[in-house]
């Protein structure tokens, strides 16, 4: 993704709170995970300020893996926020930029079969965090 976007930078971290075991083993579909991060990311890209960083983030801890995407692009309108995974809808604040409004649904759907949890965090003009939080051996 990020040779992909010359314009941002992508700041990966990860770290275990659990024992080092715990974490060594997941079983977890490829493909699903794929659209959750691809999805996120280019959302995170499309929505923040040429040059700017996107922190990706991941933990273990307690059989589940955490993944947290935060960037410092155009936020999204707490009006808009509960519709946030539904088909087709798009935030009122996204003006021109181009997008169909089903990713952040396949995203969803994606956690969901993964018996997950994701999470949103955002303010306009600040930026977004979305955290996912899926079972390390649940499929």
């Amino acid at each position: 993704m990020e040779l992909a976007s010359i314009n941002h930078k992508i700041a990966f971290r990860t770290q275990s709170l659990g024992t080092k075991s715990q974490c060594l083993t997941a079983c977890m579909d490829e493909k699903l995970l794929r659209h959750i991060f691809s999805n996120l990311l280019s959302n995170a890209i499309k929505y923040s300020p040429q040059g700017s960083t996107i922190d990706f983030s991941f933990v273990c801890q307690q059989g589940c893996a955490v993944f947290q995407i935060e960037d410092r692009g155009i936020g999204i309108p707490i009006a808009d926020q509960d519709k946030l995974f539904d088909s087709f809808h798009r935030a009122s604040n996204v003006g021109t930029i181009p997008g169909t409004g089903l990713g952040l649904a396949i995203v969803k759907k994606s956690v969901d079969l993964h018996g997950g949890l994701i999470e949103v965090n955002s303010e306009v003009g600040v930026g977004t965090t979305i955290s996912v939080t899926l079972p390390l051996n649940n499929l």
